[in-house]
């Protein structure tokens, strides 16, 4: 099929299971996309986290080749040089850069890692949740900031704090922001010219972090009949209504359109105090005994005795301390090999707080990925099949833990996020599919060339 228009609705952290499955005969609009194309399962980049999992499907390049490894990353190889991954740092052309130098026209909105507007494309850019705030320049052309403010009041990126005990403010901040953004995408459609229109909505994955353990019945904090036990599921009802909404905006006699989701969600059991488990593997050294929670901090560590240490985050990250790499590393060069599979086989072998094998996996970004770019882990580290996350702070009474050291989070991301796409050329089937996949099938469809080497194929 050769098609004029692709239309993508992006639902961050959407996950498959709800929508194909438990929840499918309360979305008719999704339902109806499902019952006109292909829709399946799309497999996350690892990590599969929104930074970098956007840019991998806009790019069709992995986080090694991007070398963007989380949402903060290493500039360099000293210890506290961290960055938040912005724009500034994607060097790969995005898809609507290469259909842009065709001469096609884009809407952008809402997309992680647009922001700063480093390169606008042909057409109109609103940028993404890593806005500092609406005082920003975030959108392109300038002037469209005065549009949307004319339309929707203040324009919402993100929610800030959305990790809180106030949950009635939470859902409210949520159905605000989204439907902000719908309302916005509905005007851009009506108004600008497009080719590709690529919107991110990023309220489902807030919602699941805020809510996720009122409606999972297997949640160690789950309460029977508790007030928020329907807020997600009311949230995709909105959700879908409003894809409603949008689809009217659009031909789709002559549009493929696209729902995708850049990873899925599943419970949170709890942490893992990465650094905490380092000093009693005696791989890292504090200069003075840590005995209470705390943040971790550089400048407290033994470096002259520390071998290892680790990050937060939705998975880990782990840094050996090289000699000749890091300002005082202590690991000879000749041993790193050897510490990094020594590593590999005690994190793959820890066992829960019931003695069970949590079922870590340890890898190495080598083998992982095409290219190795920027300064990535030593090990990329996946805590009880992404159950348990990593803890960033130091001095935790034990090595497992219940509470998040950022704030109350219900939920974890899955490496299964999902994909629908319809066009009336395509039958209905069940087809599962990579992120990688979503660049590369839009511009072969779109008579595009896709320029060498993409990670992944055409999907049809």
């Amino acid at each position: 099929m050769r098609i004029q228009r692709v239309a993508v609705i992006g639902l961050d952290c959407c996950e498959p299971s709800l929508v194909f499955d438990r929840w499918r005969d309360d979305l008719p609009n999704l339902r109806r996309l499902m019952e006109s194309g292909l829709h399946g399962n799309l497999e996350s980049c690892l990590p599969p986290i929104t930074v970098p999992a956007w840019t991998c499907m806009t790019t069709g390049k992995d986080p090694g080749t991007l070398g963007i490894y989380g949402f903060r990353n290493r500039r360099d190889y000293s210890y506290n040089g961290l960055s938040t991954a912005t724009s500034l740092d994607v060097r790969e052309p995005h898809l609507w850069d290469l259909l842009s130098r065709a001469g096609k026209k884009t809407i952008a909105v809402g997309v992680p890692q647009t922001f700063p507007i480093v390169r606008p494309p042909n057409g109109c850019v609103v940028t993404c949740f890593l806005t500092p705030s609406i005082a920003s320049d975030y959108t392109h052309p300038p002037r469209l900031k005065r549009e949307i403010a004319e339309l929707v009041g203040e324009y919402v990126v993100d929610v800030p704090e959305f990790r809180t005990e106030d949950k009635m403010w939470l859902r409210e901040q949520i159905y605000t922001m989204t439907d902000k953004r719908f309302k916005v995408c509905r005007h851009l459609l009506r108004t600008k010219p497009w080719d590709l229109f690529f919107m991110v909505e990023i309220g489902v994955d807030r919602i699941h972090h805020g809510f996720w353990r009122f409606m999972d019945r297997e949640h160690h904090r789950y309460t029977p009949g508790n007030p928020f036990e329907n807020v997600i599921h009311d949230y995709y009802v909105h959700l879908d209504g409003l894809i409603g909404k949008l689809l009217a905006e659009i031909n789709l006699k002559q549009t493929a359109v696209w729902v995708v989701s850049d990873h899925g969600s599943k419970r949170l059991e709890g942490g893992v105090c990465f650094n905490d488990w380092l000093i009693r593997e005696g791989l890292l050294v504090m200069k003075e005994p840590v005995t209470e929670p705390r943040r971790f901090r550089f400048e407290d560590v033994d470096w002259s005795r520390t071998q290892v240490w680790g990050a937060g985050g939705y998975y880990g990250r782990c840094f050996i301390n090289v000699e000749g790499r890091e300002p005082t590393g202590i690991v000879p060069p000749s041993r790193y090999e050897a510490l990094r599979d020594e590593l590999v086989v005690k994190l793959e072998s820890m066992r829960d707080p019931r003695g069970r094998p949590l079922g870590t996996r340890a890898y190495k970004p080598e083998a992982l990925y095409r290219n190795v770019n920027g300064v990535p882990p030593d090990l990329l580290v996946i805590f009880g099949d992404l159950r348990w996350r990593s803890v960033g702070t130091v001095g935790n009474p034990d090595v497992y833990t219940r509470e998040n050291d950022t704030g109350p989070d219900d939920a974890n991301h899955a490496m299964q996020g999902l994909y629908i796409l319809s066009h009336p050329s395509l039958h209905a089937a069940r087809q599962d599919a990579s992120i990688y996949d979503v660049m590369p099938t839009i511009l072969q469809r779109m008579g595009h060339p896709a320029p060498p080497p993409l990670r992944g194929p055409a999907l049809i």
